[in-house]
């Protein structure tokens, strides 16, 4: 078993772990721009273990990171958006799973949460979904639940993705992020017609509990010049593999015609601008519509062409996906979008339409920098922290 130190009231014993991984200096690549995230196994460790200590307190804690309600307001029509190429789609991946005769809609096993510390110090989560790639390693998400926009770093601190999160349970392990990808325009300008991110995650971690250690282990996983303070707790963990291996992958498309019906998904939790609470955040919610055939616009966030679908879901959906030809005995399809932004196009102080990004050949360009790049295990097959 991995043993990751915790000192006696559940602080992690080095905090300067925590956010040693989400800095470095980005690096483009024409239109794609990557950025680390926690760059090694120690902090990766540290980073899950952040969020698992004291049975999972800190993601249990976590709010909606989004909007204000004052940011909810009536989107403009700004034309019908041109693809940049040929359409193109991805295969997904997973097994399928017979649904019967039931009408109702099967969950896909791909969705769950993405956490962070954003730059107030306040924990913080959005909605995410594994998607297909070389080393079933990737998800995708909204760009603003990846990148900073609130302060001058690159990446929120802190990001995992927990598939199928349940009330501080992580049934399938958390994936910490390692690199980031998105587009230059969304990095360098904080450009919402690019607000999309797709993050290498390693290999997720099971926590299987916590006991005492005595100065023998504690010296022996610090070093024998670090003082010895009293009691010392170690969380034990586990490779719990990679992501799509565990929950399968969603495919992708890109420049594919508007008007065609998606399902999208997401755990909508605040309030809608006229102060009403429907959703709770803990179980996701799902829509189903055609996406506009004309652009919407919103000039205070810089959106000139994104596309839209009647959906009264509110914040903490954003992140989530826009999945075309969803096979509901497979629960898979093609992530052909993610939720941006909410609108209310009727003035009745409630979200009645949900937008994303168009997803074109540029999209694509950054999606297939991130499919092919490996990430790893962040403890072996005894625990041991992985080299």
């Amino acid at each position: 078993m991995k043993r990751i130190l915790l000192p006696a009231g559940g602080a992690l014993l080095a905090t300067g772990l925590l956010a040693a991984g989400m800095t470095g200096a980005a690096q483009a690549d024409g239109d794609v721009t990557h950025d680390p995230m926690a760059g090694n196994t120690a902090e990766a460790a540290s980073v899950a273990s952040f969020w698992i200590a004291s049975n999972g307190a800190a993601l249990r804690a976590a709010t909606q990171y989004t909007w204000d309600s004052n940011e909810v307001r009536k989107l403009v029509s700004k034309g019908g958006y041109t693809p940049d190429g040929s359409p193109g789609t991805t295969a997904p991946t997973g097994e399928s799973r017979p649904s019967g005769n039931s009408q109702n809609v099967n969950l896909p096993k791909t969705i769950g949460k993405v956490f962070f510390v954003d730059g107030s110090g306040k924990f913080r989560w959005c909605s995410a979904t594994s998607i297909q790639s070389n080393y079933r390693n990737l998800v995708a998400t909204a760009g603003h639940c990846v990148y900073d926009t609130e302060s001058n770093k690159a990446v929120l601190d802190n990001w995992v993705f927990v598939p199928g999160y349940y009330q501080g349970k992580a049934p399938w392990g958390i994936y910490v992020g390692k690199q980031a990808f998105t587009h230059y325009d969304f990095d360098a300008y904080e450009d919402y017609d690019r607000d999309y991110a797709f993050v290498t995650v390693y290999n997720g971690i099971h926590f299987d509990g916590v006991k005492q250690v005595d100065r023998k282990d504690f010296e022996r996983f610090t070093g024998p010049k670090r003082s010895w303070g009293g009691r010392y707790y170690i969380l034990l963990s586990k490779d719990a593999g990679r992501l799509g291996d565990n929950v399968g992958g969603q495919g992708f498309a890109w420049n594919q015609p508007t008007g065609k019906s998606v399902r999208t998904f997401g755990y909508p939790a605040a309030p809608h601008p006229d102060g009403s609470r429907p959703y709770s955040g803990v179980t996701p919610k799902h829509c189903y519509g055609k996406t506009t055939a004309k652009a919407l616009g919103a000039s205070w966030l810089k959106i000139e062409e994104h596309i839209g679908l009647k959906c009264a879901v509110t914040p903490g959906y954003d992140g989530g996906p826009w999945l075309l030809n969803y096979n509901n005995a497979k629960r898979l399809g093609y992530v052909n979008g993610v939720t941006s932004t909410f609108a209310d196009q009727d003035g009745n102080d409630r979200v009645d339409y949900i937008t994303s990004p168009y997803f074109d050949g540029e999209t694509a360009a950054v999606y297939n920098a991130a499919k092919n790049v490996w990430s790893g295990k962040i403890v072996g097959p005894n625990g041991e922290l992985y080299k």
